[in-house]
């Protein structure tokens, strides 16, 4: 007797031959040709209801969306999901990372799915050039490794973002931070303050970030750039967003993040918010801060506030060859305050600790802890208890006082 997943593997495979490729379809007539099928198929072996309403829908995935991923990128739950080559597919859904029950039926079928997502993007992934970065219509952030890079088959890694941004009062509810302290920081982001955000990877950096922005003003002109566009920033008219293209083969060649970073300066931008720094665009992004566009922002990946300066000399100096003291100097004067990020052993995020960047002494960038999280043990279900208790008081206060909110 013919097995559930044969038969649809020998469905999908009708389909497909009963296409004609030559002509653009429409949704409905891909639909059409499928009902077609079933009602043929149901001659010969009946479907029940649900078989068949269930069939329509993963051929018509399988023709035109992303297979047997579609209802797993569906599932507002899920902000995670990780393949591991055909038969291995992992998904973090509400916080818990565990194994997906579906799979696909081969490699090719995966292959399929890859070079579909790679050419939405008009971008190439393939042995010879077998990493690449894309999204999915609805904003997620996708990363393919393939042979022979990946020893064990395809690994697509697929990251979800909200269907709805996340304001602070979801990151209060969460426990992630504050009311006070977003406030606060509400109150900087208002009078200019130059904010880095750290944190590891997971760690919840964009999702503050795009939190933050709503703190900017709406008459101001704000630019953002990215690697890949994931910020959801709402609220704003006078927004520009920009995204790094990589080299393809149509000839189009490569513009970095440096590139938009550089002709961001001529478009009379309030403030420029790039979306991560990680390489050498850290040396033009410290020169926007420290030629008058106050109240810019960006994220970087670190452990500490103090290693998120680390990194950032790390990648300034990939991008120039200056003086670790002209280095340290720039970065004291342009960045006013480090936002800590971290994802704690039951898997919630949290601001770890908030810092002050005080200045340039004695060879070295001096700092000022704010805000640090103190754990105070756990629940009877597991979860870390703690406070973000405060260290310290802002010490420059000069841009709270010109805005008027001190």
């Amino acid at each position: 007797m013919e097995s559930r997943e044969d038969r649809k593997k020998r469905l999908r495979e009708k389909l497909a031959e009963s296409i004609d490729y030559s002509t653009e379809k429409t949704d409905e007539e891909i639909q059409q040709l499928i009902d077609e099928i079933l009602m043929k198929e149901s001659k010969t072996a009946p479907l029940s209801l649900a078989e068949r309403v269930q069939l329509r829908r993963e051929l018509f995935h399988a023709i035109r969306k992303l297979d047997v991923l579609q209802d797993l990128v569906d599932d507002g739950h899920i902000t995670e999901i990780m393949i591991n080559g055909p038969e291995n597919i992992f998904i973090e859904k509400d916080g818990h990372l565990s194994r997906s029950d579906l799979r696909f039926e081969s490699g090719e079928q995966l292959q399929n799915v890859i070079q579909q997502i790679v050419a939405d993007c008009n971008r190439v992934v393939n042995e010879a050039s077998p990493i690449v970065d894309a999204r999915l219509k609805n904003g997620s952030r996708v990363n393919v490794v393939l042979n022979p890079v990946a020893l064990n088959g395809p690994i697509v890694t697929i990251r979800r973002f909200p269907d709805k941004p996340v304001m602070m009062e979801d990151l209060i509810a969460y426990g992630s931070v504050t009311k006070e302290v977003c406030e606060w920081l509400g109150k900087l982001v208002r009078a200019k303050y130059n904010i880095m955000i750290s944190g590891g990877t997971g760690s919840g950096k964009t999702t503050f970030l795009n939190a933050l922005s709503y703190y900017i003003p709406e008459e101001e002109r704000i630019i953002t750039i990215e690697d890949n566009a994931e910020l959801q920033i709402l609220g704003l008219p006078n927004l520009v967003r920009m995204e790094k293209r990589n080299a393809n083969v149509d000839g189009c060649l490569e513009i970095t993040i440096r590139d938009l970073i550089k002709t961001s300066l001529r478009m009379r931008p309030d403030r420029i918010i790039v979306g991560e720094v990680r390489g050498g665009e850290a040396f033009d992004m410290m020169q926007c801060l420290n030629t008058g566009h106050d109240g810019s922002m960006s994220t970087g990946h670190a452990n500490s506030s103090e290693d998120m300066l680390s990194r950032l000399e790390n990648m300034i100096l990939m991008g120039m060859e200056l003086p670790l003291t002209a280095i340290r100097q720039q970065i004291a004067s342009g960045v006013d305050i480090i936002v800590h990020l971290g994802r704690l052993r039951d898997r919630t995020r949290k601001v770890l600790e908030i810092t002050e960047v005080m200045g340039f002494e004695e060879g070295r960038i001096r700092l000022r802890p704010l805000y640090q999280f103190v754990e105070t043990g756990e629940d009877a279900a597991g979860r870390v208890l703690g406070v973000l208790q405060k260290k310290g008081d802002l010490s420059y206060v000069e841009k709270l006082q010109s805005a008027g909110l001190q």
